[in-house]
């Protein structure tokens, strides 16, 4: 929760979960990354990855590349604004994650709940 709070209150692009995740599978797993892979990787159709390419692209997050060997294929590649990008997102979540670890947990707060009713 803190992580979003932050992101939201940030001055970086409000990114959907789709764009989101698909910039993490281009960042932190190997390529060489594909749309058709992606599509496949993320159960979803080529055209939502595209749409999702538009926009990580806009941002200058991702460059495509034609396959010169096949040029029906396009690669997806990283670029060096979405690296920053996502460095500063888990920035975030490391900030958050020491925030959150100073307060009781939603399942702590349920457990104590509990045993009270149970006494």
């Amino acid at each position: 929760m803190h992580t979003l709070i932050a992101y939201v209150r940030s001055a970086r692009p409000d990114l959907t979960n789709r764009q989101l995740a698909l910039l993490m599978l281009v960042y932190l797993t190997p390529g060489p990354h594909t749309v058709r892979g992606l599509a496949a990787n993320l159960s979803v159709s080529k055209p939502v990855i595209t749409r999702a390419l538009n926009t990580l692209g806009a941002f200058g997050y991702i460059r495509r590349q034609k396959d010169e060997s096949d040029l029906r294929n396009i690669f997806v590649e990283r670029t060096e604004a979405g690296h920053e990008f996502l460095q500063a997102f888990a920035g975030l979540i490391e900030q958050s994650y020491g925030r959150s670890s100073e307060r009781p947990s939603a399942q702590d707060s349920s457990a104590r709940g509990a045993s009270r009713h149970a006494s």
